[in-house]
């Protein structure tokens, strides 16, 4: 045994501890967690140790987001992560107030909506997302994708939105890019009884709770591969934001609760 240890550059007392208790409870304990992570991890690589470690205590394990950062280290479980391409949007005069004030929290549905516009490239060329997005819930509420960026995009999304929605009185706030300040879009705010509202120029924290949604499918799904067509990206955008966003993404914001969740949970409430 002495020349054992020796060969392998351990004490004999160490060995000795190692035979009377092997494995200790918290290796045994990490080990079920390392399990549980990967498999969390292998069925969504974006997730990240946050997302992860809800994931966990949803699952009945007790674990400290410090423990299942240590351990997806450990095992190199990282979420995807993406550089956000700089964009560009034209800007112009205001024509509605800034009514949010970087507030972007609401009490109920249907109360505040922000709007702006993504794009991404193809092989066939760029595509153009725009959503609008619930303050309450952080629900995309209405969204259209195209090969331009035109005001029939935005005016699209919105009525989409409304359609959905059918809201009263709802502000919805953008950033100065010429197509929410088309008179087609003025149009469909005033026909349907919505307030404008307008961030400053280049002031992109204005809409920030916008950008932090574009970010996010950017690290999800846009910047994942290269896209070889606008419908091959356009599918992936609607089943990310319809399955995974909407019914899977647990918020810190919203109680680790999804979209969809938080929104039933309200309706249940109300109509107690």
């Amino acid at each position: 045994m002495a020349v054992t240890c020796r060969v392998l550059g351990i004490s004999r007392q160490a060995y000795y501890q190692w035979e009377s208790d092997p494995v200790s409870q918290r290796d045994w304990d990490d080990a079920h967690l390392i399990k549980a992570a990967l498999e969390i991890h292998s069925d969504d690589p974006t997730e990240g140790y946050r997302f992860i470690a809800d994931e966990l205590a949803r699952r009945g394990f007790a674990a400290s987001e410090n423990r299942v950062w240590r351990i997806c280290s450990m095992q190199k479980i990282f979420s995807l992560h993406a550089k956000k391409k700089a964009r560009n949007p034209k800007a112009g005069p205001p024509v509605h107030d800034d009514l949010v004030d970087r507030d972007f929290t609401a009490t109920a549905p249907n109360t505040k909506w922000l709007t702006d516009i993504t794009e991404h490239s193809t092989a066939e060329g760029k595509l153009y997302l725009c959503a609008v997005k619930d303050c309450y819930s952080n629900r995309i509420v209405g969204y259209s994708i195209g090969p331009r960026m035109r005001s029939s995009l935005a005016v699209a999304a919105l009525r989409n939105a409304i359609a959905l929605r059918n809201p009263q009185g709802v502000i919805v706030h953008s950033d100065r890019g010429s197509q929410f300040r088309s008179r087609s879009y003025g149009r469909l705010l005033r026909s349907h009884g919505l307030t404008g509202s307008m961030g400053r120029v280049g002031a992109c924290g204005d809409n920030a709770a916008m950008e932090s949604f574009f970010s996010l499918l950017q690290k999800n799904i846009l910047n994942t591969r290269r896209w070889k067509s606008r419908e091959e990206l356009r599918l992936a955008i609607v089943s990310w934001i319809e399955t995974k966003y909407h019914r899977r993404r647990r918020q810190r914001r919203l109680g680790k609760l999804t979209p969809v969740e938080f929104e039933t949970i309200y309706t249940a409430a109300t109509a107690a």
